[in-house]
C-alpha cells in the first residue's frame, strides 16, 4: 500500500535557531535516514509557508493570496510518499521525522483513486 507522509512542521522553524550546529547536523542526518529507508520517496523540498500563493476561484474570478491556506503552524512543509505493508508501518517511519517530536505533526494519508 502507498501512503502520504505530510509534514507539519508547526513550530519547528522557530525552534531551529535554538539548536546548536551539532544539533542541525544531527537533524539533518536523521532526514537523509528517512530519505533512505526503503519504500521511502522524498517529496520535492517545499518552501516556506511565507513564500506560498493561494489561489482560489469564485464567481469565475481567480483570486490570490499571499501566503499559506493555512496558518503558518498548520502549514505542510513537505512529503514523502511511502511504500509499506499497513498503516502500522507508516507510523513507525513517520515517528522517526524530526518534525514530529520539535512542535509540529505528521499526517499520514493512503493513496487513493477516485477516477
Amino acid at each position: 500500500m502507498h501512503y502520504v507522509l505530510l509534514i507539519y512542521q508547526g513550530s519547528m522553524w522557530a525552534n531551529l535557531s535554538t539548536l546548536s550546529e551539532d544539533e542541525k547536523r544531527s537533524f539533518a542526518g536523521e532526514y537523509a535516514a528517512i530519505n533512505n529507508t526503503p519504500g521511502i520517496t522524498p517529496g520535492a523540498p517545499l518552501g516556506l509557508p511565507k513564500d506560498a500563493t493561494t489561489v482560489r476561484v469564485k464567481d469565475g474570478t481567480t483570486q490570490t493570496k499571499a501566503g499559506p491556506f493555512v496558518n503558518t503552524e498548520g502549514a505542510v512543509g513537505g512529503y514523502y510518499v511511502l511504500e509499506a505493508d499497513d498503516l502500522d508501518a507508516a507510523i513507525k517511519v513517520a515517528s522517526r521525522i524530526p518534525a514530529a517530536r520539535l512542535g509540529g505533526a505528521i499526517e499520514i494519508r493512503p493513496v487513493k483513486t477516485y477516477w
